[in-house]
């Protein structure tokens, strides 16, 4: 098996290590436009292995894109930060052609592969993919809620002072302060969160959690990188080993929660396929209204891309 990760910042390099170094792939081939960044940053990875004793071949390549043919998955996290002075538009203009560029590079070579986005703004960005690639949805997709979700959890084992393995959670919605997190299906070993966190400190918690992102730039200057990365690469391992695990990520809806040809996240079963299934979650009133207004911030944000 083998995994193409486009862009070696980071995000992209911490993917690629904990693919490498869990096995989940044979070969992890490292992609960038920076000359020799990728080639290091793969052989500084490899150089590690009889360390900590894993044999994934891992390999770099500055643009040249034919070493990832035939790749069974490929994330992108390449992209620009947004910059003092420019909007948002001029953002998205700017990772589109991005993201259009790579796309089109990655299916020249691996035209049956399945993509993960992970380039900001996310859900615009996955969509560029899809229209791109001309892929059905269930083969793109974007990373956003395993990792909102990472956080939404991290903060409560923070605040109960337990493990964070003993917590499940879900959120739906765009990537950001749009995200929509869901207290009724959060539990912490099976009991329902509420019975655990009284209610205003678990809006405290939902609160941070919609800004997690923000409050990582505020004390490092730059996007985090460790739990990003991390969470693209369970992605990748659940594609790749056939688990069909149960994450939420962003995919073009169909119908499903009454929302049509919209980028949003939802819980869906990954496997071999890519998007095995989109499961559909029972809303009560109030958390239809929130993913409402999150749907009309994602596509407010589309037609940004549409208008360029």
């Amino acid at each position: 098996m083998k995994v193409t990760v486009v862009g070696a910042g980071n995000v992209g390099a911490t993917c690629a290590d904990i693919l490498a170094q869990k096995e989940v792939c044979n070969e992890v081939v490292l992609v960038d436009i920076k000359d020799g960044l990728s080639e290091g940053k793969a052989l500084d990875i490899f150089q590690k292995a009889p360390i900590n004793l894993y044999d994934t071949k891992t390999v770099g390549s500055t643009n040249n894109y034919e070493l990832t043919k035939d790749s069974d998955v490929v994330v992108i996290t390449s992209g620009l930060p947004r910059k003092p002075g420019m909007s948002r538009d001029d953002l998205i203009g700017t990772n589109a052609k991005i993201v259009e560029s790579v796309t089109e590079n990655i299916i020249k070579y691996s035209p049956d592969t399945i993509i993960i986005i992970v380039s900001n703004p996310l859900d615009v960005m996955t969509y560029q993919a899809h229209i791109t690639s001309k892929f059905k949805r269930t083969k793109v997709m974007g990373m956003a809620g395993i990792l909102d979700t990472a956080r939404f959890r991290a903060f409560i084992a923070e605040e109960l002072n337990i493990s964070p393995k003993e917590i499940q959670a879900l959120l739906l919605g765009g990537h950001g302060d749009t995200m929509v997190p869901l207290p009724r299906y959060t539990t912490v070993s099976g009991i329902p969160i509420n019975e655990m966190i009284d209610k205003n400190k678990l809006e405290e918690i939902i609160e941070r959690t919609k800004f997690g992102g923000g409050e990582l730039v505020k004390l490092m200057g730059t996007s985090a990188w460790y739990a990003p990365g991390a969470a693209a690469a369970q992605m990748v391992e659940s594609i790749v080993k056939n688990q069909r695990r149960i994450f939420p990520v962003c995919v073009k809806l169909e119908g499903e929660y009454d929302i049509d040809d919209c980028y949003l996240g939802v819980p869906v079963v990954l496997g071999s396929n890519g998007i095995e299934k989109v499961i559909e979650l029972k809303l009560n009133s109030e958390e239809k209204k929130l993913l409402e207004e999150s749907r009309k911030h994602v596509k407010e944000v589309m037609s940004v891309l549409e208008n360029l």
